[in-house]
């Protein structure tokens, strides 16, 4: 689609546009060692590679700077990874040279490292958080306006919750409700049961059940769970830090969904099995349509454990932010595997 030129050129632009978040020029293009072509044609080139798409004009600037699809030209056919550096190298050996004795502690730790040697926020989702499923669910009533819920995993955890009962609908629709979903919900990952819940569990309560929408949200009330407790952030506030989120509604927007565990939960859910890059509008949730996130996914024998994300501009530093992921990502399915067998 780009000729070898044009190639060359994008590549240094985006290459240049992460180093000095500055929008890019012909005249500095043209000085680069790797690049032999004359402001002129530099010139063109960029012209051309922004009629494409690939490029983008700040309005304030004579320069360009990449655009969306320049960046993911970029991450599927320019980026370079090249090996871990000395510091990272140094980091991560010591991470995993560490006495650690629990999952927990890990995962934690894994948020903690990536964020300090990016610079950007970590969001790591423990095992717990894809292993644990539903076994069971009863719904007891205490009296003609309140019940409690007992919420059986497979893990053992029991979990009781008291709520109220909408007006109107007799405890034997509920009952039948319940029924339905033990039947058809049992074994199912707790952070998949809201998505099970209206993709599934609606139709077959539309058939079933009077007032069927209201008892399809008073069962999400029931199953909303604590398994984002087991989502674990670094540097947070790293977004503060980063000259392209000057914008401080922008900031707020990211810093909020940040705060919302199930909301994340549900983000990272949907993303498919290794590294997986999303860049600006590619990803589903608005908060992040200026981000990119970047992730990857730990498991043991080809079972998912959890996932690890990197979330930052879209001027993100691509090739040594999926370098780390896929090391961690790898270094992390073999420690845990040993703990798990």
């Amino acid at each position: 689609m780009l000729s070898e030129r044009q190639r060359m050129i994008l590549n240094a632009i985006v290459d240049d546009y992460i180093r000095y978040a500055e929008p890019v020029g012909s005249r500095s293009i043209s000085k680069r060692g790797d690049i032999g072509f004359s402001p002129a044609t530099i010139r063109n080139e960029m012209s051309d590679l922004e009629e494409l798409g690939f490029l983008e004009q700040p309005h304030t600037s004579a320069g360009r700077i990449p655009s969306n699809k320049g960046y993911r030209y970029y991450v599927d056919h320019l980026v370079q990874y090249g090996a871990l550096s000395v510091h990272e190298l140094s980091v991560m050996k010591g991470f995993f040279a560490e006495k650690i004795s629990e999952v927990e502690q890990v995962v934690q730790q894994v948020a903690t490292v990536l964020s300090g040697l990016t610079n950007y926020t970590s969001i790591v989702l423990g095992p717990e958080v894809f292993n644990t499923t539903l076994k069971h669910l009863q719904i007891i009533p205490l009296n003609t306006h309140t019940a409690v819920a007992i919420i059986v995993t497979n893990t053992g955890h029991v979990e009781n919750k008291t709520f109220t009962l909408p007006e109107g609908i007799p405890m034997s629709e509920i009952e039948k409700t319940v029924n339905i979903l033990n039947d058809r919900l049992q074994n199912v990952p707790l952070v998949q049961l809201r998505s099970k819940l209206y993709s599934e569990i609606g139709v077959e309560l539309s058939k079933n059940v009077d007032r069927y929408e209201d008892l399809l949200h008073l069962m999400e009330e029931v199953l909303q769970n604590e398994e984002q407790d087991r989502i674990f952030l670094g540097g947070a506030t790293n977004m503060l830090t980063q000259p392209d989120f000057k914008d401080v509604d922008k900031v707020k927007h990211i810093l909020d969904l940040l705060d919302e565990k199930p909301n994340l939960l549900r983000m990272f859910t949907a993303l498919p099995e290794g590294i997986q890059v999303r860049i600006g509008s590619e990803n589903s949730v608005e908060a992040i349509n200026h981000c990119s996130l970047i992730s990857a996914s730990y498991s043991i024998d080809g079972q998912l454990l959890g996932t690890i994300g990197i979330l930052g501009p879209t001027r993100m530093e691509y090739g040594k932010v999926i370098r780390l992921l896929d090391y961690l990502s790898r270094d992390l399915s073999l420690i845990l595997g040993r703990w798990y067998k």
